[in-house]
């Protein structure tokens, strides 16, 4: 059965409890990602900024007031509550807190449910206390896209992609927050964005200098016609 450790995202793109919300607006608008973990300097994940949690700012809607009735009905702590949420100016003030988090032995049938359950995107992959990756709806299609998750992925792949990802991190132009690497039977399946076809390229070179590889199936897409789709 396949875990979340062997399909999630490796290279999570993540922020300290101070980052400006303007910084982490702009970073999930130039990631194409729609939410990103808060961590402390010991990479425990204290919470986690979407874009839910920032649509409803102030700057973006306008000063939004509850109506007379519903605000009497509404506690002091609650308002305050909202207030910080609509106003603060850091990760710390806007973020969800705690956070759902999954162990890196949790199957992808426990990775959906926790993702159903709890309606969110993603799910921060946690190792002795310490983020080590992150699931996502995407990881999950992905792998259900390359095989039956009732079966079993073999020592083998799990070294194939093992040995893979540790290359590519250490590879500048290789973008792996914006990427997964399935494998099956000794086939690398890539996931993602390029943002160049030299990038694609790149990443086919990077598969095939690894022992096992016997084929390389290529669903990334670019950039550009990403942006034009």
């Amino acid at each position: 059965m396949l875990t979340a450790v062997e399909v999630m995202t490796t290279n999570v793109i993540s922020v300290m409890p101070g980052t400006p919300v303007r910084d982490i607006v702009k970073l999930l608008c130039t990631r194409h990602i729609s939410g990103v973990p808060v961590i402390d300097r010991e990479k425990r994940v204290i919470g986690i900024v979407s874009e839910s949690d920032l649509i409803g700012r102030a700057e973006v809607v306008g000063e939004q007031r509850r109506s007379r009735w519903l605000a009497a009905l509404t506690n002091s702590s609650a308002l305050a509550h909202d207030y910080v949420k609509t106003h603060g100016r850091i990760a710390a003030d806007v973020m969800t807190a705690p956070v759902i988090t999954a162990p890196p032995t949790a199957s992808l049938a426990e990775c959906a449910k926790t993702l159903e359950r709890h309606r969110i995107k993603r799910v921060p992959v946690v190792e002795d206390g310490r983020l080590i990756g992150i699931v996502t709806r995407g990881n999950l299609l992905q792998a259900l896209a390359t095989a039956d998750a009732a079966e079993p992925a073999s020592l083998d792949d799990r070294t194939i992609r093992g040995r893979l990802l540790a290359e590519l991190e250490t590879q500048r132009w290789a973008h792996l927050s914006n990427k997964n690497i399935v494998v099956k039977d000794g086939v690398v399946e890539l996931w993602g964005v390029v943002e160049t076809e030299e990038e694609r390229h790149a990443w086919r070179v990077a598969a095939e200098n690894v022992p096992g590889v016997k084929r390389i199936e290529d669903h990334a897409r670019l950039r550009s016609l990403f942006r034009l789709g």
